[in-house]
């Protein structure tokens, strides 16, 4: 279900896939607007990361002044396991109370993240997108592992503000063991085919690497990586510092599910698209699925996760862009 969301929120993001966005063009600053702090509601929808309670819901008509008239998701929402049955009816969007971003609303109640802060959403593509994932949930059980777009929200709204210099040192430190500067020996019977089909499909991403940075990357045939050019380090550091946290969000997903700070960066900017990227991530398995064949129940469910979770960070990535 997760892929056909992600799906269908795809083809509204189209309209900005062809569109460059880094260097200069991509130097989007963060959010400046601050994040006020509001007293809890009754016709909020909030998470409680102090209790894995039940969900409770009160009558609409009981106080609306009293805390206990929200609805509390225990903080296993995050971690992918189902929360409890479907409490509402009706899913829908507005505008923000302040004029500034969007919000989704579960019958009368204001969606919130787990830290209670209000999920104020940069478009209404994206509100409209997470909107469907609360929508197409079960009556016999709200499942976050079907709701990735609603997850990188929380995400960037509360983790990339608070942890912002440690996700960019975490890139850096994992951009030495990129897959894409992995190069099998030429000179190996065994290894020989690898190498001919990385040169062939991975060069034309370093190439764009040396000409959107300026510096040539290396290669090593090492499985533990080694260590790129400081001024290589230095210039993915700018731009990964320009960020805003949406995109920081994004691109710290996408390294996580691509082993690859390049390929991350090549979505951002607009030089990879989702096939791509995935064909790119996969070479070398795809190679020994070739060979030996498909194992059922396991390469085919990798191959389905790995889909969902470079589309779920780009799709979020693009209609987080829409105005």
């Amino acid at each position: 279900m997760a892929a056909i969301l992600i799906g269908r929120a795809f083809k509204s993001a189209r309209v900005v896939r062809a569109r460059s966005f880094c260097t200069t063009s991509a130097a989007r600053k963060p959010d400046s607007d601050g994040q006020s702090s509001e007293p809890s509601s009754s016709s909020s929808f909030t998470f409680d990361k102090e209790s894995e309670k039940p969900i409770l819901v009160k009558a609409p008509n009981a106080r609306r002044n009293n805390d206990s008239d929200s609805v509390t998701m225990p903080t296993s929402f995050m971690t992918g396991s189902i929360v409890g049955k479907r409490f509402y009816k009706k899913v829908t969007t507005r505008e923000a109370d302040d004029g500034n971003g969007w919000t989704v609303m579960l019958d009368y109640r204001t969606l919130k993240t787990p830290s209670k802060r209000p999920l104020k959403l940069p478009s209404l593509a994206l509100a409209k997108a997470i909107a469907a994932e609360w929508e197409y949930q079960l009556a016999e059980g709200i499942r976050p592992f079907t709701m990735p777009l609603m997850k990188l929200a929380c995400t960037a709204l509360e983790r990339v503000p608070l942890t912002r210099p440690k996700i960019i040192e975490h890139l850096l430190r994992k951009l030495h063991q990129d897959l894409v500067f992995f190069r099998a020996p030429e000179d190996n019977d065994l290894t020989s085919d690898v190498h001919e089909v990385q040169v062939e499909r991975i060069d034309p991403l370093l190439e764009w690497v040396e000409s959107e940075f300026g510096i040539k990357p290396k290669v090593y045939s090492s499985i533990f990586g080694g260590k790129q050019d400081d001024k290589l380090v230095k210039a993915v550091e700018g731009l990964l510092k320009k960020t805003n946290d949406g995109e920081l969000a994004s691109i710290d997903a996408l390294e996580a599910s691509a082993h690859s700070v390049v390929i991350a960066l090549g979505i951002y900017c607009g030089k990879l698209q989702i096939d791509d990227a995935i064909k790119l991530i996969r070479l070398e398995e795809d190679l020994q699925v070739d060979k030996w064949g498909l194992v059922e129940g396991g390469h085919d469910i990798d191959i389905a996760d790995l889909k969902v979770q470079i589309s779920a960070a780009t799709v979020f990535l693009a209609l987080s862009r829409q105005n």
